[in-house]
């Protein structure tokens, strides 16, 4: 085979072999920080991302292998702009997913049936052992919402933080 045969042949097998390649790769260790990524004006029933340089103030939310949340939880203000700091002092990986109970519980169930899926939104933190990841925040409706660890098993375990929002 002569030499350009040869480049082609394993051009095609590196470009046939990248996919699955990268398809492996685990998402919850290369999640940018949110500041890193285009502010998204998606908005969901809990409110949207925030624009980090809009920041009302910065709450950090510890995540421990007890199961646990600490604070377990935050109050702010309707139209308020929070960075949340996400900080996994334990030893196992944990997350912080922000949104309405219903959702969460749902997504939790999911997560039973496909433990290794991909996650990449703005409302979620993937945060390895001790290391921290941050989320910002805009609560653009008044109520009650919730954020938990929705890694199989945590939940059910108490792994589960309670955001109130005021109405202006």
């Amino acid at each position: 085979m002569n030499r350009l045969a040869l480049n082609a042949v394993l051009a095609a097998a590196l470009v046939a072999t990248s996919p699955a390649t990268f398809a492996h790769a685990d998402k919850h260790d290369d999640m940018k920080p949110a500041k890193a990524r285009a502010v998204s004006t998606e908005e969901h029933s809990f409110g949207r991302q925030g624009d980090p340089r809009k920041v009302s103030r910065t709450v950090t939310v510890d995540m421990s292998d007890a199961m646990r949340f600490s604070p377990s939880e935050v109050r702010v203000k309707q139209g308020e702009t929070i960075r949340f700091v996400a900080k996994n002092g334990g030893k196992v990986m944990h997350e912080m997913v922000l949104g309405n109970l219903a959702e969460l519980k749902a997504h939790g169930e999911l997560m039973k049936k496909f433990p290794n899926m991909e996650h990449d939104e703005p409302y979620m933190a993937h945060v390895p052992p001790g290391k921290t990841q941050e989320i910002v925040w805009t609560f653009t409706k008044a109520g009650e919402f919730h954020f938990g660890c929705l890694l199989p098993g945590h939940l059910e375990a108490g792994m589960i933080g309670r955001v109130v929002v005021a109405a202006n």
